[in-house]
């Protein structure tokens, strides 16, 4: 009896149990709470679009790399004096980083039509703003992408996708943000949420990045004129945390001090990561708290400012001046020009879980209301629409910033609402893509080549995993 007990005990019939609840990504979507955990995990990826906005503004005209050294993370150095290669892994994260995004998007579309319950076209219509929103991302950067339409990329798969023209994910975006402002309020109740302003604001960007002039201005005053936002009156409460998701924030990217990561996992913060790579060197004083001080504002970008422009000194620190006040010091990083960007620089006070300079609490803005206000006086002025509302809506940027009204027409019109968004979004990112979609990018930034540096190229890995099927960009 005893050597068949234990000839049974040791058998595989006698230690395989039949689990009494298995659940897989073919069985997940089952109820609204599945749909509503999928979507916080479509979100949880715009907390990793850190790199997207630092590099928006360090290949342009407006900050150099900093750093500690010239090798003090050699990705920023190179992509700051246009040298980059397909080996640059701040580029790679882009790629990753936004690819994972979107495929948590396609995940949910791909079981759309499973279950059915109220509300679940407004969770499906943020969800598909957030596919346009990493789409945008990933166009923006590298053109023509890989792509595969309402489903999941599968394993291996990449072997034989071959990259979608942009103009065809353009389409994919322009349809998404269209669902989702069909299909939400102005207003949500929870903060940080995607709404119908949120959604008009990017599709009336990625129209104006297509040269859609006319369709970007009904698009966006459609939102001047029927949205809840407006411009604050303090410009310099915008970036403080009391001015956070307030009446300008069309869409805000939420951060958290509550929970850090490490040098190994920057996407895993929940903190803004860029605050603390803009951060002061070694800095001891009031008001801000230490950085790794990439990212600087070049002097060029302090002149742009009229002395009278109250713009200046919020977007722009001048460390000399600061420490001459207050009696802080700071050591001088790599390329010191004696700025910095203030916008998104680390204050102090916060939790900053984990590790002080990857867990900054300060939100992104995404989408301002000025900046929906400037792609407007853009769009009209370079359509043939209305010049008097365009010269309107440069006018009312203006007035809160303390100039004078811009009177000019044509050519001269475009001209100085360029110059504006320049100046109104400072450090929030734009810079180059504004610069290379207007064709200026050439005679502004050091070392531009047309045909290439318009946009980055593909990583040399991504382009070796899939069988070196896809061609890199022009160039590279």
């Amino acid at each position: 009896m005893m050597t068949f007990g234990l000839l049974l005990a040791c058998s595989d019939d006698f230690v395989q149990e039949d689990p009494d609840f298995v659940i897989d990504s073919e069985s997940f979507f089952n109820s609204k709470d599945d749909f509503e955990d999928a979507l916080i995990g479509s979100y949880d990826l715009l907390q990793a679009t850190h790199w997207n906005v630092m590099i928006g503004d360090m290949a342009s005209d407006n900050t150099l790399a900093g750093g500690e050294s010239a090798t003090d993370v050699p990705s920023f150095q190179e992509i700051d004096d246009m040298i980059h290669t397909p080996v640059n892994q701040n580029l790679r994260d882009i790629w990753t980083w936004m690819y994972a995004g979107l495929n948590r998007t396609n995940f949910m579309i791909e079981f759309q039509d499973k279950v059915d319950f109220e509300g679940k076209n407004e969770i499906l219509a943020q969800n598909r703003f957030l596919r346009a929103y990493y789409l945008f991302e990933l166009v923006k950067f590298f053109g023509d992408i890989p792509y595969v339409s309402d489903r999941r990329f599968q394993l291996g798969e990449e072997t034989s996708l071959d990259r979608t023209p942009k103009a065809e994910i353009y389409a994919v975006i322009e349809s998404d943000l269209r669902f989702a402002a069909d299909n939400l309020p102005y207003v949500q109740a929870q903060k940080g949420r995607i709404t119908k302003g949120a959604a008009q604001g990017l599709l009336g960007r990625a129209l104006l990045y297509q040269d859609k002039f006319g369709e970007a201005a009904q698009v966006l005053e459609a939102l001047i004129n029927n949205g809840p936002y407006d411009l604050v009156t303090d410009y310099n409460s915008i970036f403080e945390f009391e001015g956070e998701n307030n009446i300008e924030s069309v869409f805000e990217i939420q951060y958290s001090d509550l929970e850090g990561a490490g040098f190994g996992c920057f996407q895993c913060s929940e903190g803004n990561v860029a605050v603390g790579f803009n951060g002061i060197r070694n800095y001891a004083g009031p008001l801000f708290d230490s950085g790794f001080s990439f990212n600087v504002p070049t002097q060029e970008a302090f002149d742009a400012y009229d002395p009278a422009d109250i713009r200046r000194d919020v977007a722009i620190l001048d460390i000399d001046a600061w420490a001459d006040l207050t009696g802080a010091t700071f050591v001088e990083g790599f390329e010191h020009t004696g700025f910095y960007n203030r916008k998104y620089i680390a204050r102090q006070g916060d939790l900053n879980t984990g590790d002080a300079n990857l867990t900054n609490p300060n939100n992104y803005r995404a989408i301002r209301f000025a900046d929906v206000l400037l792609m407007a006086a853009e769009s009209l002025a370079r359509s043939g629409g209305s010049e008097d509302r365009a010269r309107q809506y440069l006018n009312r940027v203006r007035t809160r910033a303390g100039l004078d009204d811009v009177t000019a027409t044509g050519q001269n019109l475009i001209s100085a609402i360029w110059d504006e968004r320049r100046l109104e979004l400072m450090g929030e990112g734009f810079r180059f893509f504004d610069l290379v979609r207007t064709g200026q990018a050439a005679s502004k930034i050091q070392g531009f080549v047309p045909g290439k540096h318009e946009v980055f190229p593909i990583p040399s890995i991504e382009i070796e995993l899939a069988g070196n099927r896809w061609p890199q960009n022009p160039g590279y």
